[in-house]
């Protein structure tokens, strides 16, 4: 593989990294719900979650799981329930109405980074369209004479260029917190966040691989 074609799968991830999906409706979530910290681990979950996934990929086991039909679906229907839980507990944190004034800025301790990569981790890896992504559109990018480590090399570029954008992404709702803190505002964003979740759900479950 070229520098130049390096360069344009650079270019072409970072446009699918800023389109939003299921990665940044979590993220924001979780970074209303816990704050700085376990928004940011939450990113890190979702980047521990892409690396698997592309190493599953570089690995063949991909192909498999994308080939076995049963397996496939048990993956995406698992996926579907977990975005349609998170999106029910945004929008029950809508309808309740309860937040503290200080909870952007809370909760640095161990069992709020563990509850950040764990839901990070299970929406991301719970997605079959990921390991299809890797699987239909990374080997686009490659030669003839690529080998293993070059698909390797794409998988986890995509997922470190994921894990900036999202550690950006909480860092700028970081520094707003004086405004996203306001309970109007955590409110409307829950109901937004929770809506969007149960959106991407419902579009996993109708989508076909």
């Amino acid at each position: 593989m070229t520098w130049a074609t390096y360069g344009s799968f650079l270019v072409f991830t970072v446009a699918l990294v800023l389109v939003p999906g299921p990665d940044v409706a979590v993220t924001t979530r979780n970074t209303l719900a816990g704050g700085r910290t376990r928004g940011a681990w939450t990113a890190v979950g979702i980047t521990s979650s892409n690396a698997v996934q592309g190493l599953a990929a570089a690995a063949g086991l991909g192909a498999l799981v994308v080939r076995s039909q049963p397996l496939f679906e048990v993956i995406r229907w698992a996926g579907v329930g977990y975005l349609a839980y998170l999106g029910v507990q945004a929008l029950r944190s809508a309808v309740a109405d309860r937040y503290p004034a200080d909870e952007l800025t809370a909760g640095t301790g161990t069992a709020q980074r563990l509850a950040g990569w764990r839901q990070g981790f299970l929406s991301n890896i719970t997605n079959p369209k990921v390991l299809v992504f890797y699987l239909a559109v990374l080997p686009q990018f490659l030669t003839p004479d690529s080998g293993v480590p070059t698909l390797v090399l794409l998988a986890l570029t995509h997922a470190v260029l994921g894990l900036l954008y999202l550690l950006l992404l909480v860092a700028g709702m970081h520094r707003a917190r004086a405004v996203l803190g306001r309970r109007r505002v955590r409110r409307a964003l829950d109901a937004v966040t929770g809506t969007v979740l149960l959106g991407f759900g419902v579009r996993l479950a109708t989508e076909r691989g």
